[in-house]
């Protein structure tokens, strides 16, 4: 994988560099507690369907074992997005954006998803075309990357 840090860590990275932007720049104030509320519990709903979707297939959740995958999950949350458990981030981090209160912290949510999709998602996406093949093409041409 080009991405060094787990996914995990990244998401950190994001939250904390957002709380960072929370705490210097001050554009639009919109705190809404009921909205961070939801974003982080849907968020953590959609992540959670991902990693159990992954065990009863009994294949890896860990990004730098993605070799190590026995099979291609498609279903459930899989036919709606690809990375569910990388989108489950994303949607945690709008929650606390929310919850920040200040519209410049969503530029994190941004900045997660492309980091995500260029260092992470996109290797892990060549290693399933070789270990897959057309299948994981097929699949990749019905559901989207994130949604």
């Amino acid at each position: 994988m080009k991405l060094k840090i787990p996914p995990v860590g990244v998401f950190a990275l994001f939250a904390a560099l957002m709380w960072i932007i929370e705490r210097h720049v001050s554009v639009i104030r919109f705190r809404s507690l009921l909205m961070a509320g939801a974003l982080i519990l849907i968020g953590g709903g959609v992540a959670l369907a991902g990693v159990v979707a992954f065990r009863k297939a009994r294949t890896t959740v860990n990004p730098y074992k993605i070799e190590d995958c026995n099979e291609l999950v498609t279903s459930g949350i899989y036919a709606l997005s690809r990375n569910p458990m990388y989108l489950g981030m994303a949607i945690i981090l709008g929650g606390w954006g929310f919850w920040l209160g200040e519209m410049l912290t969503l530029l994190g949510v941004a900045g997660f998803m492309v980091c995500m999709t260029y260092f992470q998602i996109r290797p892990e996406e060549e290693v399933l075309t070789a270990k897959f093949g057309k299948s994981f093409e097929e699949y990749c041409q019905k559901t989207g990357r994130w949604i």
